[in-house]
């Protein structure tokens, strides 16, 4: 049992908790209650999140298989399939106490299962009404859709013989000390007008990750969802890969291929609400609104038209809890980024709601015990067995204790996303002309977080990349993207403009906005277009579902001065690890000259944002002395720039006080170029 928890400890990270001290003290004796529920009647975290073994289909050395399904609202139930040739008699089903049906089919002969593998299944079950209904089971590990008979999945028996099975090569790669993560969705992974799949991710889109110094993916859409478009966020299946993309055992080879690489591998995981769907998804699964979820309102989110797990409930948290584990252990993904992570932690979902940051938003009435519980068990039980795993919450409310663990009172993330940061360039970019942005508040909302919890910095996502928004580069170029960035063609004030702007943004979020940074896939190049998944509205169109590779590859075009960019900054961050160093200090933020300063990591940033001014010998405090020469230089041709600045001048340092630093240098920083020094 662990130490009693004492509610004081928060106070040393942050004084202004002390009125809600008996609100996050609520929050850890729920949260020691289910610890100890799960380790009296469950035999611990190890047992309990290993359902996967009891739940679902399993099959023993023998060929038996045994197959067990929580539905206790069910008056019979039984398995039928091609096995069977859809015999609703041949094979029922008997209910224990719990409401959790089993059965157990011998083998055909000894080590040959009953069930053929990638068959079709399903469970047939009547209820109180003397309906009879049928459903996929709920633990299944492999569904497909063949969208010219029906939308609706089928599950699969899956159950490869030994010689089909993917043997893993390569351990994982230690713990990133601070993760440079590619967003990234192997649908969209091809420069085709169809889905990609998992082997070609695995051959063309990983060694260009690596080449970019990335240490991390972030891969979205894998848990089997109904609607391509919704990119992944309406789960239907939580234990089966998309199929869409390939096999289980071709995802496997591609998180293998990437450790063998040294990536860590993240799963984007939907545990904040579920697919509503009836056939093929979890809802009204034994003919009851409330099994899963939560009934009436309260379980269903009115946005996104989806139901919402009840997280006091044992079989939800078995479920819950079971899904990650299953994650790591069959798949061996490395963690995960939590999404949706305010609308479970607050009644309100977030809806209608703006965050002020004033702390009763967070411990008030409006938030959710159970599902903040429910998220300190997950992180608590899988950092407990898998000490490697990485977790990140997409939160936009700003909890305090959000990544503190919750044996200190915390909710046990490992980082949070800064999603004030696109927000703010967007909002820039629109609004705003460049003599009007603000050098302060950039960079007020690019150091503003939490002291001691680790934050994920990033200029856009794959929200930002969604039609009816822009990318950075869109909002930058728009339709010159189209007609002026060869270099063949002369370098207009536009493409200028936004090659400049489009580095330096993304320099200065990834050295000053965290402790993690994270890119969406083709961002790093400055893709040409926004993203949109075939549908309805623009005729099932793939045209916008794609990555289009040939533009960074083709020689001629400027595409490849913003990926050569992202490459050695990446590279110089695992050189000089700014993003696990302190943060950094801020010596000047300019208005009228629109120059920000920073040192970090033992480097001199120096960003000039003004639009027509370059400045000769601008002098910039430096704390440590010494001579210093260029590391970095966003102005070199290699980048796309006019090589203003030379790559091999030394500055040397002046021992007087400057903007609060003990030394200052002199600087030639042209107008739109950042400059980064160092000893």
């Amino acid at each position: 049992m662990s130490a009693a928890f004492d509610p004081k400890s928060v106070l040393k990270l942050d004084g202004y908790l002390e009125p809600f001290l008996p609100t996050i003290s609520h929050r850890q004796v729920l949260f020691q209650k289910w610890k100890s529920t799960i380790d009296q009647y469950e035999g611990g975290y190890e047992k309990f999140t290993r359902g996967f073994e009891k739940m679902g289909l399993n099959v023993n050395q023998s060929g038996e298989v045994v197959y067990r399904e929580w539905a206790p609202n069910a008056k019979e139930a039984t398995l039928i399939g091609d096995f069977n040739g859809w015999n609703r008699t041949t094979h029922p089903m008997t209910k224990n106490e719990y409401g959790i049906w089993e059965l157990t089919i011998p083998p055909k002969s000894p080590g040959v299962c009953a069930i053929p593998h990638d068959s079709k299944i399903k469970i047939s079950m009547i209820i109180p009404s003397g309906e009879r209904i049928e459903r996929l089971p709920a633990w299944i590990k492999r569904v497909t859709q063949d969208l010219s008979v029906s939308p609706i999945y089928d599950a699969r028996f899956w159950n490869p013989p030994a010689a089909e099975r993917y043997q893993f090569k390569h351990s994982r790669p230690p713990q990133p000390k601070a993760a440079r993560i590619y967003e990234a969705h192997v649908g969209i992974s091809t420069s085709e007008g169809r889905v990609g799949t998992y082997k070609e991710f695995t051959k063309d889109v990983l060694p260009r990750i690596r080449n970019l110094g990335y240490n991390t993916i972030q891969l979205m859409a894998v848990m089997e969802h109904a609607y391509y478009a919704s990119f992944g966020y309406q789960v239907t299946n939580y234990f089966a890969a998309s199929s869409r993309y390939g096999t289980p055992e071709e995802l496997k080879e591609l998180i293998d291929t990437a450790h063998g690489m040294g990536i860590t591998v993240l799963l984007d995981v939907v545990h904040s609400h579920a697919c509503k769907n009836v056939l093929d998804g979890l809802n009204a699964f034994d003919g009851t609104d409330h099994l899963y979820f939560h009934e009436g309102g309260k379980g269903r989110h009115e946005l996104w038209d989806s139901r919402l797990f009840n997280y006091g409930s044992h079989e939800v948290l078995r479920f819950l809890l079971s899904n990650l584990r299953f994650y790591i252990e069959e798949y061996q993904f490395d963690g995960f980024r939590f999404d949706g992570v305010t609308s479970m932690m607050y009644t309100h979902h977030g809806i209608g709601t703006g965050f002020s940051g004033g702390y009763h938003e967070y411990f008030g009435d409006s938030s959710d015990d159970e599902a903040i519980v429910y998220l300190m068990l997950a992180n608590d039980a899988m950092h407990q067995l898998y000490p490697f795993v990485v977790t990140i919450a997409e939160d936009v409310s700003g909890m305090p204790l959000l990544c503190i663990p919750p044996t200190q009172g915390g909710v046990g993330f490992d980082y949070r996303l800064s999603m004030a940061i696109p927000d703010m360039w967007i909002k820039l970019l629109k609004h705003k002309t460049d003599d009007q942005w603000d050098m302060g508040n950039i960079v007020h909302t690019l150091i503003n977080r939490r002291h001691g919890e680790r934050s994920v910095a990033y200029c856009e996502s794959h929200d930002q990349a969604l039609v009816g928004d822009k990318t950075l580069a869109f909002w930058l170029m728009d339709k010159e993207m189209y007609t002026h960035m060869s270099d063949m063609s002369p370098m207009t004030p536009i493409i200028a403009r936004g090659l400049a702007l489009h580095k330096m943004i993304r320099l200065l979020v990834h050295s000053l906005g965290g402790e993690g940074y994270l890119n969406f896939e083709g961002n790093e190049f400055g893709h040409p277009e926004w993203l949109d998944f075939p549908r309805e509205g623009n005729n099932n169109s793939y045209h916008y579902a794609r990555r289009q590779w040939n533009v960074v590859d083709d020689l001629v075009l400027r595409y490849r001065y913003l990926n050569n960019f992202d490459c050695v900054m990446n590279h110089l961050e695992d050189k000089y690890k700014w993003l696990s160093a302190p943060q950094a200090y801020v010596s000047l933020k300019h208005e009228g000259d629109k120059v920000i300063v920073f040192e970090r990591a033992g480097l001199l940033f120096i960003f000039n944002f003004h639009p027509t001014n370059s400045f000769t010998d601008y002098r910039v405090g430096v704390q440590e002395a010494g001579e210093y020469g260029v590391v970095f230089s966003s102005d070199e041709k290699r980048f796309g720039g006019f090589d203003n600045v030379s790559l091999d001048g030394k500055y040397s340092t002046t021992p007087m006080d400057w903007n609060g630093r003990k030394n200052w240098l002199q600087v030639y920083i042209p107008s739109r170029t950042c400059l980064v020094l160092g000893k």
